[in-house]
């Protein structure tokens, strides 16, 4: 079943159009789906970096990394599409998707879930090699393989580039966003508190003298 195939007649029907923009912040050319407002998400950016967030602690992946992703693929943009067809947040070609259980890659939950899932097989794959993992997120195993390593493609090293920035970014505001550790208590001196009880708990003892007065002492 395919995850987005429309006929001329139901795109007509639906007044779907495209708008192809250049991402601000990445560069790369990005096609938007401009989709009737019953189809667009509700999410905001805040509640989809909550959803990814949770997403990535359930697949076992660094919170980071999926964020770091998602910005270099769609910078949150949920309908984006990429001139090779690549679709969603996580920009998921038809293929992927299927491959980790996606069937409507513009639902933002299961694109963010099917995206994370590859990543998660990723970097089993490659035994926590981030560098390769990503670089086969853009261009696949086989091309990673064939190269050992990040294939000399311009487009996926500054993919890999562009990541590992997002991902160094993504690390420190996650570190700032840390309450810090409250400050141990001041240690008691056991010493000087044993001391002071041992002074005022002393008993006073009463003694006559050889001149017959009474003196007091303590032992």
């Amino acid at each position: 079943m395919p995850v987005f195939a429309a006929t001329p007649g139901e795109i007509e029907s639906s007044r779907v159009t495209t708008v192809v923009r250049p991402d601000p912040r990445t560069g790369r050319l990005v096609r938007t789906i401009v989709m009737p407002p019953r189809a667009a998400s509700s999410l905001d950016a805040i509640n989809l970096e909550k959803m990814a967030d949770r997403i990535a602690g359930e697949q076992g992946v660094e919170s980071p990394l999926v964020d770091s992703v998602i910005r270099a693929e769609s910078n949150y943009n949920p309908n984006a599409v990429s001139p090779k067809g690549a679709l969603g947040l996580m920009q998921l070609i038809p293929a992927t998707a299927r491959r980790f259980g996606v069937s409507n890659v513009f639902d933002v939950e299961q694109n963010i879930e099917g995206g994370v899932r590859y990543l998660r097989f990723l970097l089993d794959y490659y035994r926590n090699d981030y560098s390769r993992a990503i670089a086969a997120y853009n261009a696949g195993e086989a091309a990673v393989d064939k190269y050992h390593g990040i294939p000399p493609y311009a487009e996926t090293r500054n993919y890999v580039s562009q990541v590992a920035k997002n991902l160094k970014v993504a690390r420190q505001s996650q570190a700032n966003s840390i309450p810090a550790a409250p400050a141990p208590p001041a240690p008691i001196n056991t010493v000087n508190t044993e001391t002071a009880k041992l002074e005022t708990s002393r008993p006073i003892q009463a003694s006559v003298g050889l001149d017959g007065r009474i003196y007091y002492r303590t032992p």
